[in-house]
């Protein structure tokens, strides 16, 4: 693969050319970055940045904040396996705690739902549930 500008990059990982920078700033993508080179001054990247945004975006999709990227990245320099899978442990964890409370408000919704459809007397047990909640 040729080297490839910020927006060739940007572009083949489904981001933004602020995203790229944005990460950049943040330390996550090549350390040190790109030299500048030719008459314009432009930064190439390679197939390693790409593959480092998909991680990235991956990490994001499984509710990993940036700064547990960077750390998940710099455990994958150091080799420390044991604390990156403690770090997946504790998403794992926090993703199930997610999915229960989610399941609650499917279980309580769906609940309004079918009492909404039993009638039409009386204010909609939807609405009042909501206006209630405050």
């Amino acid at each position: 693969m040729a080297a490839m500008s910020i927006s060739e990059l940007a572009r083949g990982a489904g981001v933004g050319i602020e995203t790229v920078r944005y990460y950049q700033r943040r330390g996550l993508l090549a350390d040190p970055r790109p030299q500048r080179t030719g008459a314009r001054g432009i930064r190439h990247y390679g197939p390693d940045e790409i593959r480092r945004l998909s991680f990235i975006r991956s990490a994001q999709a499984a509710g990993f904040t940036l700064d547990e990227i960077a750390e998940l990245l710099n455990l994958d320099r150091t080799g420390d396996r044991p604390r990156a899978r403690e770090m997946a442990v504790n998403r794992i964890a926090a993703l199930d705690a997610q999915i229960e409370a989610l399941e609650k408000a499917r279980r309580s919704l769906s609940k309004l739902a079918h009492e909404c459809a039993a009638g039409n007397n009386g204010p909609c047990p939807i609405i009042a549930s909501f206006e209630g909640a405050n």
